[in-house]
This record gives structure tokens, sequence and C-alpha cells, in this order.
């Protein structure tokens, strides 16, 4: 019997009772769910934005997320596969809130009125504005996206500036600053990886141009936001959003 190398450790604590515990299992860390406060995560199906969520509920934030639909551009199995990534991610946080927001009509006005090239930073502004619309009606302190500077034209610095004038709440980015291998990584680790990569495109890439704007003049695109005259259409995306 090896005293100084043993198999396992028993550890013995005496309070009022005797409690035996060990060894040992490593977990995520951080502070608990829920001590922090509650954000709204942006939910897009992709790796990103589900690995953006639990790294926040490492720092103790409750965690909700937003879906963006639309049908028939987007499938049954695309809403199905980010049910399946909250399903995943509640093995860490506790129940989740899913919100699923019909933005179809949304995806159409801009496909008329805006230029190409501007399609993708108007249909995540639209996004934002809504999901700000919705943090502030249920009671969220913040929005959470899974962007990272530079990834792609719409998560340049000034594309993200352009976005995130869409709301007043803090907009969270925990990725901003690593690169594709490192979140893939973290998704292996959280499971959410083999889900994320089922073949079923969201709104974004599916009407995304081919050669989208990278340096966004923010006074242009404001009033290219402005053209649209999509008030009412977010107004009315908020009010027939869902819970899922």
């Amino acid at each position: 019997m090896d005293l100084h190398h043993p198999d396992w450790v028993l550890n013995v604590e005496i309070r009022e009772r005797a409690y035996l515990y060990g060894p040992p299992s490593p977990t995520p860390g951080g502070l608990p769910v829920g001590s922090s406060g509650r954000g709204l995560l942006l939910l897009s199906g992709g790796i990103d934005s589900p690995v953006a969520g639990w790294l926040l509920a490492k720092r103790g934030l409750a965690v909700d997320a937003v879906h963006f639909h639309t049908p028939p551009y987007t499938s049954l199995e695309a809403l199905q596969k980010v049910r399946e990534l909250c399903r995943i991610l509640s093995d860490y946080l506790g129940t989740i809130r899913l919100f699923v927001v019909p933005l179809t009509a949304v995806q159409l006005r801009i496909r008329e009125r805006a230029a190409l090239e501007q399609s993708t930073l108007l249909i995540r502004a639209c996004m934002v504005r809504v999901a700000d619309g919705l943090a502030r009606r249920e009671g969220h302190g913040c929005l959470i996206s899974g962007e990272s500077l530079g990834q792609v034209a719409s998560q340049t610095l000034p594309s993200l500036r352009f976005t995130g004038s869409m709301t007043g709440l803090p907009l969270l980015r925990p990725l901003i600053g690593m690169d594709k291998q490192e979140i893939v990584t973290l998704a292996r680790r959280i499971g959410t990886f083999e889900t994320s990569v089922q073949p079923y495109p969201d709104c974004c890439s599916l009407f995304a141009p081919p050669h989208p704007l990278v340096k966004p003049d923010q006074e242009r695109m404001l009033a290219s936001f402005a053209a649209l005259e999509a008030e009412e259409l977010l107004e009315q995306a908020l009010r027939e959003t869902a819970e899922s």
C-alpha cells in the first residue's frame, strides 16, 4: 500500500454531520448562473453564438435566446436545430427561454429598398432593434452576440459600430478577440459543435450578398436604415414573437 501516491483521495469534513467526498471532478468554474443578471442571446444556429452564451453564463449571467426565422426561406429543420442548441446549453445554464421572431416581411423590405451590398448589415441592424425591444419587454439587462472582430464582413469595426447603434442596452461580445479555431474548440468542449454544423442555413446566410460592405459609412448606413421605413414591420415582428 502506497500512502504517498494513492489511487484516489477520500475527503472527510466534520460539521454538525460528517461529509465524505472525492475524488474531485473538473467543472467549467465561474460564477453561479443568475448571479450577474439576465441577458438575451442572439442565437443564429451557427457555431459562434452558443459559445458566446456559454461563456457569459460562466460569468453568472442567466441566458435566454432569440432566433430570427424567415419562412419559407428558412426551414423548420433550421428552427429545430436552434431548439436543440438550447437543449444542450440548458445542461449548463438551466432553463433557457427561446423566443422566435418572424422576420420575413422585414427581409423582403430590405430586398426591395436597399442596395444589395448593404443588405447583411441592415438585416443585422433590424435583428438588434427587435432584440432590444424584446429584452426590455422581458426584463433582460443586456444583449449577447457571437461576433468576432474581423471574422466576416459584418464583423469589422465599422460594421459592429453600425449594428451596435441599434440598441441602448449593453451589447456583450465575449468572442470578440477569439479566432475561429479557438471558438470551434470551445464548441466541441461544450457539445454544441455537431449540432451547429448541420447544413440548415439561417436567414443571414441565405440572403448574403456576393460582395458585402467591409467598411460601411456610419451616416450613410443610418440613412439607408431610415429609408427602409421598417419601424411598423419591426414592431409587428416583436408583437408576433412567440416563445418556442
